[in-house]
């Protein structure tokens, strides 16, 4: 008997996912293992390869889950934090980054695609493509705030700035600047201040 081609879209699929997911974010997804998400999902392992087809491309559904969940939620705030009668590339960077900070406070174990990256970079896994994928969002966030705001080398100030974010992300994560996202807002503003 063929085996039926994956269905994420049903409701032990998403019981699976979102039960993945609280699992790979705390505790790694090497040190998850498909038994565990069964049984706390409440399924049987057939269920969850009948859904996914394999636990590399249940990785992948929770990074591309996560990030559409980061985008969503980092769009909506920065969009309601408007321009405040400006439109100075400056003051949305700052504001952008303010919400980064935001994000890290309520999830301690850091960017879940430098920790999933750690675990999975450098294979075939599927998941990197989602992770690369993130990873290019938000340079192109910093980039169109720039390029929107005028500046003339957007592209340039855009990659500075989103170096400034990764960086601050890993300090604040591992406690090695508690500070980090001050310093990096504090570093966009000198980078980004005009000429003379």
């Amino acid at each position: 008997m063929p085996r039926r081609s994956p269905n994420p879209h049903t409701p032990a699929g998403e019981k699976i996912l979102t039960t993945a997911a609280d699992l790979f974010y705390h505790r790694g997804i090497r040190g998850v293992g498909v038994d565990l998400i069964a049984d706390q999902a409440g399924v049987t392992k057939k269920t969850l390869y009948d859904r996914f087809g394999s636990k590399d491309a249940l990785v992948a559904a929770y990074l591309t889950r996560r990030h559409e969940r980061w985008a969503t939620w980092f769009g909506e705030r920065l969009a309601a934090r408007g321009t405040a009668g400006s439109a100075r590339g400056v003051d949305r960077v700052v504001a952008a980054l303010e919400l980064a900070e935001e994000w890290a406070q309520e999830n301690e174990r850091g960017c879940a695609f430098v920790n999933a990256h750690g675990e999975i970079g450098g294979s075939e896994h599927p998941g990197n493509a989602v992770i690369l994928a993130d990873k290019l969002y938000m340079l192109g966030v910093f980039t169109d705030l720039l390029r929107d705001a005028g500046h003339p080398d957007a592209e340039e100030a855009g990659a500075q700035v989103h170096l400034l974010y990764e960086g601050a992300m890993v300090a604040y994560t591992t406690r090695a600047q508690p500070n980090a996202f001050a310093a990096a807002r504090a570093a966009a503003r000198a980078l980004l201040a005009p000429a003379g």
